[in-house]
């Protein structure tokens, strides 16, 4: 069996989401979806819009996926490790370098585990920031 790993915010659920998803499901034969804790949304990228609970509730729901965790605050390969995977499949935005995730994998003793990236989407709203800038643009309107 091999377990495929894919994690982000997943912050109002979307195409890119989805086609993301899709894209590390179809690597293996069990995806399991990390999603970000609060802490680590704040840290690294905005307030989340709904809480980690939700998304996480909604992440579990979503076809491609078999299991959906909470991640952990702080180093993530600590979230590696629990979840042991086979393939690291990265979202075609997340700011890792593969080689630098590669050798910090084989420095802690998980060298085996492929780490690859996803295509992007090709919708126009297939991002959280963009979705809500249009909704911005939107209510500049009214």
């Amino acid at each position: 069996m091999v377990r495929v790993m894919a994690s982000g915010v997943f912050d109002i659920i979307h195409t890119g989401h989805i086609s993301y998803l899709q894209q590390a499901r179809a690597l293996g034969d069990e995806l399991v979806a990390v999603v970000a804790c609060d802490d680590t949304v704040r840290r690294s990228k905005h307030e989340p819009v709904t809480p980690e609970g939700m998304r996480l509730k909604i992440v579990a729901c979503l076809k491609p996926v078999d299991a959906a965790i909470l991640g952990k605050v702080g180093d993530m390969l600590d979230t590696v490790a629990e979840v042991a995977p086979d393939i690291i499949v990265l979202g075609f935005d997340q700011g890792f370098d593969e080689g630098d995730l590669a050798r910090r994998l084989a420095e802690r003793g998980m060298g085996h585990i492929k780490v690859t990236r996803a295509a992007e989407s090709a919708e126009d709203l297939a991002a959280t920031r963009r979705i809500i800038q249009r909704i911005r643009d939107l209510e500049g309107r009214e």
